[in-house]
């Protein structure tokens, strides 16, 4: 059987390979196939996903999120439904973004006014 061990995804993701398992026992990837002794073997896509996965834990959507949104793309619901869970949690980022905007301007006016007052 081809494919990558799973220290070489871990590397390849940056994921520690607890993370890797966890992310498979809560259905967030996988299945993942197994050798004949019953080793991991990733593919290519299953690497793909991960990188997606990874990707949308950094911009903030929690382990229910992405469970929910794995079973969007593993049932029958209509792209409609995924478009419209992505779409909620875009808008959800380009405000909390947009928090953070404001957040690193007061900062740096703080920075600015301490900076010329010491």
């Amino acid at each position: 059987m081809t494919g990558f061990a799973p220290g070489e995804v871990a590397r390849r993701t940056g994921l520690t390979l607890d993370t890797l398992r966890y992310y498979e026992r809560e259905g967030l990837v996988g299945p993942i196939e197994r050798s004949v002794g019953g080793q991991r073997r990733y593919d290519e896509d299953d690497v793909a996903w991960i990188g997606i996965v990874t990707c949308l834990r950094d911009a903030g959507l929690g382990i229910a999120d992405l469970r929910r949104f794995t079973e969007l793309l593993r049932s029958e619901a209509g792209q409609d439904d995924r478009v419209a869970f992505l779409r909620r949690r875009r808008a959800e980022l380009v405000d909390q973004a947009d928090r953070i905007r404001t957040a690193v301007r007061v900062l740096d006016d703080k920075i600015a006014h301490y900076s010329t007052h010491t």
